[in-house]
């Protein structure tokens, strides 16, 4: 014969919806760290470990590793696009915005390069498509006679040699490295910093 259980002894409710928001939250997390570390070409079962889920539930929220790229990496240029489109906007402030993307991943430079993103399976479609909104948000903003304007693609040669650059252990070096880079272009840049309006 079955016990039933009492009441101190009743399992957990199942939390459906919230526990599958909560992994994808965590996986979101997680890939961004990795991502930021290893770049695109890091193994999905890293993201899922560091996420303490397992792979199972990686795939259920994401179904390829461009999809769960295109979710990191959306974020970062929606970030971009909504500095590009606050009121009082510049192009200066917008490239400190672009600039600590630029430092805080590999991954946010892999695809400013979406040109060299072909040899990937799944990556190029979505890095071209991310790396265009990066630059019609600058472009938008660009006034004429800037330095960047001068021909169609300065912009994003200039956005690629400063990705370029930006090399070094910590996100200090990076930044320093990245300013440098702009400084040697001769191009203005506002505050280092995510935009969080």
């Amino acid at each position: 014969m079955t016990q039933q259980p009492t009441s101190d002894e009743r399992r957990p409710a199942n939390e459906g919806r919230k526990a599958a928001d909560r992994n994808r939250a965590a996986l979101v997390t997680a890939a961004r760290e990795v991502y930021a570390e290893y770049g695109l070409d890091a193994p999905l079962s890293a993201i899922a470990r560091r996420a303490g889920v397992g792979q199972g539930v990686l795939y259920r929220h994401f179904p390829d590793r461009a999809a769960v790229a295109t979710a990191i990496l959306d974020e970062n240029v929606g970030q971009i696009e909504r500095a590009a489109a606050a009121q009082g906007a510049d192009i200066a402030g917008i490239l400190g915005v672009l600039t600590w993307h630029q430092t805080q991943s590999t991954a946010f430079i892999d695809i400013l390069h979406a040109d060299g993103a072909a040899g990937r399976s799944g990556i190029p479609a979505y890095a071209s498509t991310l790396s265009g909104r990066v630059e019609r948000a600058l472009r938008a903003h660009l006034p004429d006679g800037h330095r960047l304007a001068a021909a169609e693609d300065d912009l994003m040669i200039a956005v690629a040699m400063v990705s370029g650059a930006v090399t070094g252990p910590t996100r200090e070096q990076r930044e320093h490295r990245a300013l440098a880079a702009w400084r040697l272009l001769g191009v203005e840049v506002g505050p280092v910093r995510p935009f969080d309006r």
